[in-house]
């Protein structure tokens, strides 16, 4: 009864390590090794907060839209 237990317990190990194993070699690498960092800047308006390059710069302020951007009076 004891030999089926730990038998049990070394095949379930090994899936289980098995498992972790190509879940590492799943994970795409991104070229260029790093992941890129950018800046967030906050909307003047609302408060949102988003990353620069999608943000409005108007007269010094970041906008979330067009819409902000035209509500402020900029």
């Amino acid at each position: 009864m004891v030999k089926w237990l730990l038998v049990i317990g070394l095949v379930v190990l090994v899936v289980l390590l098995m498992n972790k194993a190509s879940r590492r070699r799943e994970v795409p690498q991104q070229p260029g090794g790093e992941p890129k960092v950018e800046d967030m800047v906050r909307c003047h308006v609302c408060g949102v907060n988003l990353p620069r390059s999608e943000a409005i710069l108007s007269r010094g302020r970041f906008y979330c839209g067009e819409e902000h951007r035209r509500q402020n009076g900029a």
